[in-house]
């Protein structure tokens, strides 16, 4: 059949349907009054807002630019910002390679199969998608720059023997990011709502989900496997070579650095600015398509955005007000736990955005149904924002360095080495997996209960839009949590800054520093500051992806419900098709869970083989004698081995999972629906899991070289093993799932719709076809990635020489 046969049959085939998604139309926001203002006037100051959000962002980020730091360190800070642009920008191009995919299913779907869009309309959907995948990549280069200026800042004012800058910086940085993240995607999202013509702005909402669902897929995989490769090739040579921690002979410690932005700070700028923006596209579809009143969805949607705005102001007064507490209680203090301030910052947010949502509800909806709705609403989002804070509190019971599992990891490891370290681990990820669940099944099910006190009268399936809700809640402290993440990876630079920076070894530098800075050097405090400060960064990162991945999941189960509404005409018929009856239906909850650990194996054998390639050229080239520093050039190399096994990794997996939403969505869509419910519920609990235990490990480690001063000791050796086990546990496999999940579920809705729209032979071809080619990068992702000896790969390399001469 050739194409034009093809593409004929197509069209004729979706004559028959309805338009789905691309029949999206938003209501009149003008049409209903909210405070004396018009729903598109009341909105219009969330742009003022947004804009707020972002000078406020980019003010930060000069401050910590113009704070004081050593030559010598900010040598170093800006050598690893190089590294990180030249990585986001290969990044960069490397996905522009991806969103051609993509494209041809937008123009396909849009442009060919559906009646009304024409060429510039597909355009205008073309270019939002392109704008997600700019905002994903543009918040990460604003991530990794503010990091950069922090982390050499922060290291230089831990000399003055003080532990509150140490604190401070960090979590200035944090906020920068986390406010300029929401504010970027709020102006965006307040722009098509206000701006793009009513017929095309769901379209377009639909295109910018998808792009910055690309843009944060491609960046969260690649960031996590590359910095896993960097971190671990670095650990090992501190149990190969007996160095220290961050040793600047080391040329792997510069990967590591690039790794901790590339893959803590990219990855979850990314990650935070598509979950934020698509949670809201599965909440405005499910209004648009669920209520059949245009008054009450112009309601529900001017009362959605005006929490999102309301919240940014509350992350912000929330900050000023603890930051004030916390500099009155620790300006000048001696010690300080550095966890206290972080978390009340994040309990305060909860407490003062829960306020907020209770009296903004009641001002602009309290005329919504019976009049009681307003309440019940603000109860249900109440159940996410609570989530946002009660979560990082479990998280901390399984991963801080006060926590009883993290112990038991360090006194299995005394009597039992690597071997119980690594089980002790794996058994605080499990009990972690359980409690967390308990506590997310509480809080839906508190959602649930409210949503049957009269939500029904409005809408289909209220359930579904109470869980929708809560995810919307989950992040309603969008910056704070973007914030305490951003935390983690400049502590941790700023350990390894301090040490690169050699510091204590510059010519005078005591009295360079108290002419130029005004105060004298306290070496030994600002070390233990910054490794005690380091742990406290593994928690609080702990703590924030949970709270990403439970959003990935709660808000699947909204983006599921368009799929089902187009497959059941309004949940009016195959209803019965829902059920593990239905044998496709639960053959599709099997396939999820089996894609779900093989993409937990295929992030994993990236890390594994390119650590391997990255310690086989460390071990090689690290020179301990007669140098004080390793070469820029071996540096670049091992930094050039992380890309290249990041992007094989990410290439592989992104195409498999592209391809297999495409088979499984044509193989039957009833199927398909059981698919999407099995990769969500099955990743939720593999990420809680990975990312708690990993966690766990990290900070065993941290106790150790902190607390008991144990460096170099067997007990060290151990917990270092530990760790690496858990570096792409938690930070490769785990935190990817979350894009992977929205991803697949958001480009669900055009795959499935596209398959109704095709005869059933064309159907069974293609299935094939797209499952073939899945396969192939299913292979890829293992078989072509294993780990070989330097000989065996080079006479791998010569075969195809080989045979080509003898041809």
């Amino acid at each position: 059949m050739n194409l034009s046969t093809l593409v004929s049959s197509l069209s004729l085939s979706a004559a028959g349907h309805s338009g789905g998604e691309a029949n999206l139309v938003l209501p009149d926001l003008s049409s209903v009054t909210f405070l004396g203002l018009s729903g598109k006037g009341l909105l219009a100051i969330g742009i003022l807002v947004s804009l707020a959000g972002l000078a406020f962002g980019l003010t930060i980020s000069n401050q910590l630019k113009n704070l004081p730091v050593h030559r010598s360190m900010l040598e170093i800070s800006e050598l690893i910002y190089e590294t990180c642009k030249t990585y986001l920008v290969t990044q960069a191009k490397f996905i522009a390679v991806l969103w051609a995919f993509i494209a041809v299913i937008i123009v396909l779907y849009f442009g060919v199969l559906t009646e009304g869009f024409t060429a510039a309309k597909v355009a205008i959907i073309l270019a939002f998608s392109l704008v997600g995948i700019i905002g994903s990549t543009g918040v990460a280069w604003f991530g990794i720059r503010v990091n950069t200026y922090a982390n050499s800042r922060a290291a230089f004012a831990s000399l003055r023997g003080k532990p509150f800058p140490t604190y401070a910086i960090p979590l200035k940085a944090g906020m920068s990011i986390g406010t300029m993240l929401i504010s970027t995607e709020l102006l965006i999202m307040l722009f098509i709502l206000l701006v793009i013509p009513v017929d095309l702005a769901g379209p377009c909402f639909i295109g910018f989900a998808i792009g910055e669902s690309l843009g944060a897929s491609a960046l969260r995989i690649a960031g996590g496997i590359f910095t896993k490769i960097a971190d671990i090739g670095s650990d090992l040579m501190k149990i190969v070579f007996k160095i220290k921690e961050d040793d600047a002979r080391n040329p792997g410690v510069i990967a590591d650095c690039t790794g901790d932005n590339a893959g803590d700070s990219v990855g979850p700028s990314a990650d935070g600015f598509e979950t934020y923006g698509v949670t809201g596209v599965a909440l405005i579809s499910f209004i648009l398509l669920a209520v059949k009143d245009p008054s009450t969805q112009v309601k529900l949607l001017v009362w959605i955005f005006a929490m999102r705005i309301m919240m940014v102001i509350a992350s912000v007064l929330s900050y000023f007000i603890n930051e004030a507490w916390a500099k009155a209680k620790y300006a000048a203090a001696d010690l300080m736990n550095f966890e206290a301030p972080l978390t009340s910052l994040v309990w305060l947010t909860s407490i003062i955005s829960i306020v907020l949502t209770y009296a903004l509800s009641a001002a602009l909806i309290y005329d919504l149904g019976d009049g009681t709705l307003w309440w019940k609403l603000s109860t249900i989002i109440t159940c996410g924002t609570l989530a946002g804070a009660v979560i990082p509190e479990i998280v901390k019971v399984f991963t801080s360095t006060s926590s009883g599992h993290v112990k038991e990891i360090v006194t299995a490891s005394r009597e039992g080495g690597a071997s119980l370290n690594v089980l002790a681990g794996l058994t605080a990820g499990n009990f972690s997996a359980f409690w967390m669940g308990l506590v997310i099944a509480t809080l839906m099910g508190g959602a649930y209960a409210v949503s049957t006190l009269g939500l029904s009268a409005l809408m289909l399936a209220p359930a579904v839009f109470a869980f929708g809700l809560v995810a919307f809640g989950f992040l309603g402290m969008g910056p704070v949590t973007i914030a305490v993440d951003s935390y983690g990876p400049v502590t941790d630079n700023a350990q390894s800054v301090y040490e690169l920076s050699l510091i204590e070894n510059v010519p005078n530098v005591k009295a360079e520093v108290r002419k130029d800075f005004g105060f004298d050097l306290n070496f030994d405090k600002a070390k233990h500051f910054l490794e005690e400060n380091d742990g406290a960064g593994n928690t609080f990162k702990a703590t924030a992806k949970p709270v990403l991945i439970g959003t990935a999941v709660v808000g699947a189960t909204t983006m599921i419900f368009s799929i089902i509404m187009v497959l059941t005409a309004g949940l009016t018929t195959d209803l019965q098709k829902l059920s593990i009856m239905n044998p496709l239906f639960l053959l599709g909850l099997i396939l999820g869970g089996s894609v779900i650990y093989w993409f937990t194996g295929a992030s994993t054998q990236a890390v594994s083989t390119g650590a391997y390639r990255a310690v086989e050229f460390i071990k090689a080239n690290i020179k301990l004698e007669g140098v004080e520093k390793a070469s820029v050039a071996d540096s670049k190399k091992v930094v050039s081995i992380c890309t290249q096994y990041a992007q094989k990794g990410m290439f592989n997996i992104f195409l498999t999972i592209f391809f297999a939403t495409l088979a499984f969505a044509f193989l039957d869509p009833f199927f398909f629906i059981g698919y999407l419910i099995s990769i969500a519920l099955f990743g939720l609990f593999q990420a809680i899991f990975m990312a708690n235990a990993g966690g766990a490990w990290d900070n065993a480690k941290k106790v150790v070289e902190v607390e008991l001063k144990a460096k170099g000791t067997d007990l060290h050796a151990a917990t270092v093993v530990g760790d690496t086990v858990g570096d792409p546990f938690k930070d490769t496999s785990s935190v990817a799932m979350n894009p992977v999940i929205k991803f697949t579920t958001l480009f669900g809705l055009l795959a499935v719709e596209l398959a109704l729209r095709v005869d059933g032979t064309i159907r069974a071809v293609l299935f094939i076809a797209f499952l073939a080619v899945a396969l192939v990068f299913v292979w890829r992702s293992f078989y072509s990635m294993r780990i070989k000896s330097g000989a065996q790969e080079a006479v791998e390399a010569a075969a195809p020489e080989a045979t080509s001469a003898h041809g």
